[in-house]
């Protein structure tokens, strides 16, 4: 659980998905419990989209750094 927006991590709403998955692939649920978890499962599956994209958004910016370095080292002079 992340402290400061008091929502779970990547790795937990995973886990949790999963759980949930495994109480909805089971014959006796409850229907009223069936929309809670379904419910549920939405904000999980945003929430892990919204890391995913976070993410990438990261990466790209460390890569396009990455980039940028590349060129001012192929100048440096050879020893």
């Amino acid at each position: 659980m992340n402290p400061d927006t008091g929502k779970p991590g990547y790795a937990e709403a995973l886990t949790e998905l999963d759980s949930i998955l495994r109480e909805l692939e089971s014959s006796d649920v409850d229907v009223d419990r069936l929309a809670e978890r379904v419910a549920r499962a939405a904000e999980l599956i945003s929430l892990c989209r919204d890391r995913i994209s976070a993410a990438r958004i990261r990466i790209d910016e460390v890569i396009a750094d990455l980039d940028s370095g590349e060129g001012s080292e192929s100048q440096a002079p050879s020893r």
